[in-house]
């Protein structure tokens, strides 16, 4: 490991080894549980040299979550076909989704049942991706269904899809791959977020509408 560890690499190659290998590290062990040995042993660095570079379990267990959560916005905003229908823009950004946490078990393992967990201040930066995710689904349900109010529908589609990677995540196998979560969730949104599209409303909605007016 000495000799590992002693291999010159530019600064960003070696943090991306770094927090490679505690992502993995924290999403099999958990925060509390993980160590800075095993996570310097498993990035073939010394401790001194994590300490080094990212000062604390806590800023690197931040800069985990900063990654990943980085990653996941821009795989679910570069997934979205811009300009294509409201059902092809729902549906792309649904992939994007799914496949990444599909792809990046333990990126999301750190964010859904790890930083959400623990505690603060940690949750509170998991908020924030939250929060960018719903309003960039937002902005695309208003481009599509005019004015209307669609803050509720970005909350719930967006809440449906964490839970449904997080039942993927300790799903048994085969589990289902990203394209057959995201053909779920589709198929379960789409024909009530194709009303709002349209602006009709139908069922129980449309009676509990017609009493209010």
């Amino acid at each position: 490991m000495a000799a590992a560890g002693s291999r010159r690499l530019p600064r960003a190659e070696r943090e991306r080894q770094m927090l490679d290998a505690a992502v993995a590290t924290f999403a099999r062990r958990g925060y509390r549980a993980a160590s800075m040995d095993e996570i310097a042993e498993a990035a073939g660095v010394s401790k001194p040299l994590v300490y080094l570079y990212l000062n604390s379990k806590d800023e690197l267990f931040s800069a985990c979550i900063r990654r990943e959560a980085a990653a996941l916005t821009a795989a679910v905003r570069d997934a979205v076909e811009v300009g294509a229908t409201p059902e092809r823009q729902l549906w792309s950004g649904l992939l994007g989704f799914f496949e990444h946490t599909a792809a990046h078990p333990d990126g999301w393992a750190v964010l859904y049942s790890q930083a959400r967990t623990v505690g603060e201040p940690f949750a509170a930066e998991v908020a924030v991706l939250r929060s960018e995710i719903v309003d960039f689904v937002a902005a695309l349900l208003t481009a599509a269904c005019g004015s209307r109010d669609v803050a509720a529908y970005a909350h719930a589609l967006v809440g449906a899809a964490e839970s449904l990677a997080g039942w993927a995540a300790t799903a048994p196998d085969p589990a289902p791959t990203g394209r057959e979560l995201a053909a779920s969730l589709m198929t379960f949104a789409w024909s009530g977020l194709s009303q709002a599209v349209t602006g009709r409303v139908e069922g129980p909605a449309r009676e509990e509408s017609g009493r209010a007016g």
